[in-house]
């Protein structure tokens, strides 16, 4: 796929960064930045993808609109509103219960909220994505996959729980696995047991907590770790990690083998919810303590709002429009629409 292609190109080239930025808003000679209205717009790692064609689109049918993105973990995109202070018309994240949580509290530098509302409008699931030549690939299936991650010899990657959604989404995805196969040590065995600090599980009723170290750093070769799932695929696809937990648009828009796991574990049908929520995940992160440390299990959906701070909220909200228009046509490698 051209478009694949072209992304994996620039995530290796901006892969020590943390970061990806794309902003070509391409001019001719006889256009000036000036005659373009910025459309500045922070989407979570997963809808790169998505976004290549966006941009090009939305920017042919609308030629007084530069369209500029930069892609983060969901959590990292929020933090450059709230944290960094930068000024963004729209932001876009994996999971919209962050928009609520850290957005929906007073600024004090404006004396009024960093946004007062939100839209949903996608889903996902949760995969296993890998490659042909990934170690036991010719083995792997739904029924023994998580076996297959155990083995020592086996490289598991995922993004950073402090970061990025699908982070903290892995570990409620371990954590629901070894209630589903009867497996208590499953996240232990695949994580826990592989990171600085390790993990502990605390249960209240019945919901069991996973209690992460403020610093989520592997302790061996077995684990890595990146800022966001979509700079696993580097990793992944060079054979520096045997499997990755993906979503499944990631993985399908990257042409990438993938496991899909049962409706009770994989975090992707919200009629699941009540099981889902058997599990939450504790950001150890002292930062965390005012603006929803506890991250419950949900089914995955995504979520934009504008920020109160924006330029161009006007323009955001036509674009954001557009965009649930397109995510409803279904396209290939992208979360489908609610």
């Amino acid at each position: 796929m051209k478009r694949a292609d072209n992304l994996n190109l620039l995530i290796f080239a901006l892969f020590f960064t943390g970061i990806l930025i794309f902003s070509s808003g391409c001019t001719s000679d006889s256009d000036t930045p000036e005659e373009k209205t910025v459309l500045k717009i922070l989407p979570a790692g997963s809808l790169m993808l998505p976004f290549e064609y966006l941009e090009e689109d939305y920017e042919s049918k609308n030629p007084g609109i530069d369209v500029q993105y930069e892609g983060h973990g969901s959590i990292q995109c929020i933090r450059q509103v709230t944290d960094l202070n930068r000024n963004f018309d729209l932001v876009v994240v994996a999971d919209s219960s962050l928009i609520p949580d850290m957005m929906m509290r007073n600024n004090p530098e404006t004396g009024e909220n960093y946004s007062d509302d939100y839209t949903e409008f996608a889903t996902n699931e949760i995969v296993i994505a890998y490659t042909d030549e990934s170690l036991y690939s010719d083995e792997i299936n739904q029924e023994n996959w998580y076996e297959i991650l155990k083995r020592p010899d086996v490289t598991v990657g995922f993004s950073n729980p402090m970061l990025d959604a699908a982070g903290y989404r892995t570990f409620m995805l371990f954590q629901l696995s070894g209630q589903y196969y009867g497996d208590d040590n499953l996240i232990y065995e695949i994580a826990g047991d592989h990171m600085k600090g390790g993990i502990t599980i605390e249960k209240t009723g019945k919901t069991e907590r996973i209690m992460l170290p403020e610093l989520v750093q592997p302790s061996d070769e077995k684990l890595k770790i990146r800022d966001g799932s979509i700079f696993l695929l580097y990793l992944l696809e060079g054979g520096g990690v045997d499997y990755a937990i993906e979503y499944k648009s990631v993985a399908e828009g990257h042409d990438l083998n993938y496991i899909r796991l049962p409706e009770e574990i994989n975090l992707g049908n919200s009629s699941m919810n009540s099981i889902y929520d058997n599990v939450s995940v504790n950001l150890g992160f002292e930062r965390f303590s005012s603006i929803g440390s506890e991250r419950i299990g949900r089914s995955t959906i995504y979520g934009w709002t504008v920020p109160n701070n924006a330029d161009n909220p006007d323009e955001a909200e036509k674009f954001a429009e557009y965009m649930e228009t397109e995510f409803r046509e279904n396209r290939y490698g992208w979360p489908p629409a609610l």
